[in-house]
This record gives C-alpha cells, sequence and structure tokens, in this order.
C-alpha cells in the first residue's frame, strides 16, 4: 500500500495497491471429475438422441476448455485503487462508469471481498480478494469516489454456487 507521509503523520492515501491472483484455483477430487464426466456424458447422449447437435458441440467444448483451465496455475495480477478509477492488470476501470462498491469482511467465514457494480447491467460484477488489506481503509478510500452498497451483505448467489459446484 502507497501513503504520503508528512512529519511521521499520515497525510493522505493516493492510491492503494496489492497483487491478487488472476482466477481462484479450485482442489477438485477425483470425485468431483467422476461426476463432472457422468454429467456431460448424459447430456451428450441426451444432445444426440434430441438431434441437438449445438449443444453436443457445446457440451464438448465445455469440457475440454475445463480440463485445459484446470491445468494451468493463476497468474499474480496487481490490483490498483487510485484517483483515476480502479486497475486490474492491465485493464482501467473508470469511477464514472462504476454504480457502487461493497466490501465484505467476515473473519468467521474467511471472508474478505471487494465487490464493483457497473452502471452497465450488461457487465459482469467484479470481485476482488482483499487478502492482508485493511477492509475499513479500502472502504474509506473508496467511499471518496463511490457510493457503497450497504444492503449487500453475503457473497452473490453467483458466486457461492461457483464455489459450491468448484467452477
Amino acid at each position: 500500500m502507497s501513503t504520503i507521509m508528512d512529519n511521521n503523520e499520515e497525510k493522505e492515501i493516493l492510491q492503494i495497491s496489492w497483487n491478487v491472483p488472476e482466477f481462484e484455483k479450485h482442489n477438485r477430487s477425483n470425485t468431483w471429475y467422476i461426476v463432472a464426466g457422468l454429467t456431460a456424458s448424459f447430456l451428450l447422449i441426451f444432445a444426440i438422441f434430441t438431434s441437438n447437435y449445438l449443444f453436443a458441440i457445446i457440451i464438448i467444448a465445455t469440457s475440454i476448455i475445463t480440463i485445459v483451465h484446470d491445468g494451468n496455475s493463476p497468474d499474480n495480477v496487481n490490483v490498483t485503487l487510485s484517483s483515476d478509477g480502479v486497475a486490474i492488470g492491465s485493464k482501467v476501470f473508470d469511477y464514472d462508469d462504476l454504480k457502487n462498491f461493497s466490501v465484505l469482511f467476515k473473519p468467521n467465514e474467511e471472508l474478505k471481498n471487494l465487490y464493483f457494480e457497473f452502471k452497465n447491467p450488461a457487465k459482469q460484477r467484479l470481485s476482488i480478494p482483499l487478502l492482508d488489506n485493511n477492509p475499513l481503509q479500502i472502504r474509506n478510500f473508496l467511499l471518496k469516489y463511490l457510493d457503497e452498497d450497504l444492503d449487500r451483505t453475503n457473497i452473490p448467489l453467483s458466486e457461492g454456487l461457483s464455489k459450491l459446484l468448484k467452477i
């Protein structure tokens, strides 16, 4: 994290930076692969039986992508919060494009995430792990630029299902 110091006194935080994994790597057991393989096989047979060949191609492509992606380990990307916006790796999101943010911090559940919602509903929500960063400091910094979504008290349903299904 970067701060400007004046006479050993904290003056103002100009930016906050940390590194996060590019994506969450799930630890999948052999049972997960067996269930996923059986599900994909069943859906493939169903697609062929109903002459839905496009669905069959989608099932095959999804299976291949899952296997290839599972072999990759996530790279670390830099997250920077500054007066210019939110930078994640080489992508910069201007505060004008963001609707709000929320910080979820639940130590008992090992949950410490930062969420950004876009004004454009077609864009996917940004979920950023805070890791060892102080959630209160990040919240206070972002309040200068964005509204806070105080209604979000749990992880989004889509993220919860992704963690549960390990996808």
